[in-house]
């Protein structure tokens, strides 16, 4: 194992331990991000190509991890554990350029995967037996929500598969598993979650805050999750949430400041009479 495989296991191994998550599958990624860390995390749209991106703000303290939507599910939930690995490592920090196949960039990929479906993790689900076979990949890939790639690399860590095993599952997709074994439905559902613009979730919780509070309109609302106006009304309705209503302030003219314009600027001496 190299220096940077090493390093990002025992870096994956302690966010799972520091957040209490155990060996278990990570659900929502966007929303376990923005509840452990704090960043803002969004799915936006993205030139072809363009997975994602880490921006800080030293200003405002603030962190956001941006990914591309799309209907390959497991890369970006690949990207996501990706980016959260610079950050974890402190690669924005030092102003690092990410070229195409960096130690950096090393580094985050063997991060994600090690967050996304730990070794241990593989063990305690396939249990104690001599080898695996396709079954029992697609049952990895369906579990920790990885692409047949990243699943068979754990199932070799793990003692399951031969490196000569991964090299002929690597053509595999997702798809095809979720085709053979019967879960494409499910399979389908993902596509569409991950095909789907996301605003960070904090930035949507202070709009309906401000929508409360009477300063905001329904229209952000909707705009910031790219649905109909009449949609987030009907949620808002049926949380019980409305608008406050913010009484007028009752000044006369006596009450408002005295303000001194210079108009001189604006006299042009050769027309005056």
């Amino acid at each position: 194992m190299t220096g940077s495989e090493q390093q990002a296991r025992v870096a994956a191994g302690e966010f799972r331990r520091m957040h209490r998550l155990g060996l278990q599958p990570l659900g929502d990624l966007v929303a376990l991000i923005e509840q452990t860390t704090g960043y803002e995390v969004a799915v936006l749209d993205a030139d072809y190509g363009e997975h994602g991106l880490t921006m800080r703000d030293p200003v405002r303290d603030a962190t956001f991890i941006g990914v591309a939507r799309s209907r390959t599910p497991m890369r970006q939930r690949s990207t996501l554990a990706h980016e959260l690995g610079h950050l974890v490592f402190g690669d924005c920090d030092h102003g690092v350029e990410f070229a195409k196949r960096s130690p950096e960039e090393i580094r985050a990929d063997a991060f994600a995967r090690h967050l996304l479906v730990p070794v241990e993790g593989v063990t305690e689900f396939l249990g104690q037996r001599d080898g695996a076979g396709m079954t029992d990949l697609a049952a990895v890939v369906q579990r920790f929500l990885v692409s047949p790639a990243i699943a068979a690399i754990a199932m070799r860590d793990a003692g399951y598969v031969s490196g000569s095993t991964v090299k002929e599952w690597k053509p595999i997709t997702t798809g095809h598993l979720a085709t053979l074994y019967g879960w494409s439905d499910y399979y389908e559902s993902l596509c569409d979650n991950s095909n789907r613009l996301r605003s960070p979730q904090s930035l949507v919780a202070r709009a309906v805050n401000g929508y409360a509070a009477g300063v905001v309109s329904a229209q952000v609302i909707a705009t910031l999750r790219e649905v109909d106006v009449d949609v987030v009304l009907n949620e808002l309705r049926e949380a019980g949430i409305v608008p406050a209503i913010r009484q007028p302030v009752d000044m006369s003219a006596d009450d408002l400041p005295d303000v001194e314009i210079d108009l001189s600027d604006l006299e042009d001496g050769d027309s005056l009479p």
